[in-house]
């Protein structure tokens, strides 16, 4: 994020060093092991568990609670990886209460889930922090695959190739592999650099290597990859960012909210990121939550998020809102911003109330600030791409692309929900695909 110095209001260091620590400190401590066995023993072991079907990468859920709870923890966090590699991020970030928790037969009975997410983490976290990767390396095979994007779908089916026997090389726009999850998810979801652990500790299954700093389009070509590898996956993301399409939106203090959250999240000092006194997010999914509350964290006195439909609307979940209800931020729906008001520098935005056919209704609201972020999506850069669907990758079955022996996942690629462990399933699926078409068993 760059900030202009003569943005008024706008300031860091609003806060003492140890609150900054408590603000941003890890968002669900991790379960002990008398808590972790407390509660694995609420789980009922369904045969036909639902909390399975819920989950985008069909962990056996009820499986690796009973390791849990037989005190095989290891074998648990075995069950989790061998279907979601990034079973550790997943754990901290997956909306477990829209997925498997809400499907959990215990949340319909009593309201209460058992604590899936929670349970995951604990099993991953103990085997990664020993250092101990349980997968191995098949034969090698002798293909190589090239694959855009280090991030949550390129990893995955990068681990998923490497351990198959194939050669993979990851390229990668950024100066650190991650992508969503070391530079666009809320620093106190993933504290204490979880991040670029969990990405050492995948690399362990050998045959994988990275490229930084290299961009499809400015140092590759999709045409170079297709000519020097075998196979080639798309999981580059999503690049570009919407417009407001209003006036006075190129004033200083807009900004990107996705800039902003990366700035945070590479930070050494909390204290030395700049935020607004009072901040504008414009946006309903999970980035603006992010935004919203990590401005709150920083000290920002007043926080208004603003969507255009209503709170049911909003891509971010119901336990993502009450977050940030919670930390002090307002909720404003049905508004859309017309205009961003100020002398060189954003002194407020307008904005007119809209029905649910998004029908203006003549009725404005202004908002005080200093400090702006957009939210509103993201879009899909890059020229000589497979066919696209609604600005993204089309993909069949697999991943497949209308390219031969090209594959995209993640969130550039279409039918996602933009979810971290959407993606990773994605990757791992087209993996699968991509290793039995080059291995001729591909039906």
């Amino acid at each position: 994020m760059v900030q202009d110095t003569f943005t008024p209001g706008v300031v860091a260091g609003r806060l003492d060093q140890d609150t900054y620590e408590a603000q941003f400190s890890d968002l669900h401590p991790p379960l002990g092991a008398h808590e972790a066995l407390v509660a694995a023993d609420r789980c009922y072991f369904c045969h036909d568990a639902p909390c399975i079907t819920a989950c985008p990468t069909d962990i056996d859920i009820p499986l690796f609670i009973r390791q849990i709870a037989t005190g095989t923890p290891d074998a648990a966090a075995k069950t989790i990886l061998s279907q979601n590699i990034m079973g550790g991020m997943c754990a901290r970030v997956c909306p477990t209460e829209q997925l498997c928790e809400q499907a959990c037969v215990r949340e319909a009975a009593e309201g209460k889930p058992v604590l899936i997410g929670q349970l995951q983490r604990y099993a991953t976290d103990n085997l990664q922090a020993r250092g101990e990767h349980p997968f191995t390396r098949a034969e090698a095979t002798g293909k190589a695959v090239a694959i855009v994007g280090a991030g949550p779908a390129g990893l995955a089916c990068g681990h998923r190739l490497a351990m198959l026997g194939h050669r993979v090389d990851v390229y990668d726009a950024r100066p650190k592999p991650g992508g969503l999850n070391e530079y666009g998810i809320a620093t106190y979801k993933t504290p204490d650099g979880f991040a670029q652990a969990e990405v050492d500790w995948l690399l362990k299954i050998g045959g994988i290597t990275l490229h930084h700093n290299k961009a499809m389009g400015r140092d590759i070509t999709l045409g170079e990859l297709q000519e020097d590898y075998d196979g080639v996956f798309l999981a580059m993301g999503l690049g570009g960012v919407n417009a407001l399409g209003t006036t006075g939106e190129d004033k200083a203090g807009v900004l990107n909210a996705v800039d902003f959250i990366a700035e945070l999240r590479q930070a050494s000092d909390m204290a030395a990121v700049p935020v607004g006194r009072d901040v504008v997010v414009i946006g309903g999914g999970m980035t603006a939550v992010d935004a919203a509350v990590q401005a709150k964290l920083l000290g920002a006195l007043n926080v208004t998020l603003v969507y255009r439909r209503g709170r049911d609307r909003m891509n971010a979940s119901p336990f993502e809102q009450d977050l940030a209800a919670s930390k002090g931020v307002r909720i404003v729906t049905h508004a859309v911003p017309v205009a961003v008001h100020g002398n060189g520098a954003v002194r407020d935005v307008e904005f007119e109330y809209v029905d649910d056919a998004m029908k203006g209704t003549g009725q404005m609201l202004r908002l005080q600030a200093d400090q702006v972020f957009k939210a509103i999506g993201q879009t899909l850069e890059g020229d000589g791409l497979p066919q696209l669907d609604g600005g993204k990758i089309a993909v069949s079955q697999g991943g497949r692309t209308s390219l031969d022996g090209v594959w995209a996942g993640g969130d550039c690629a279409s039918g996602g929900d933009d979810l971290t462990v959407t993606a990773v399933a994605e990757g791992r699926d087209a993996a699968m695909d991509i290793h039995a078409t080059l291995m001729g068993t591909a039906g």
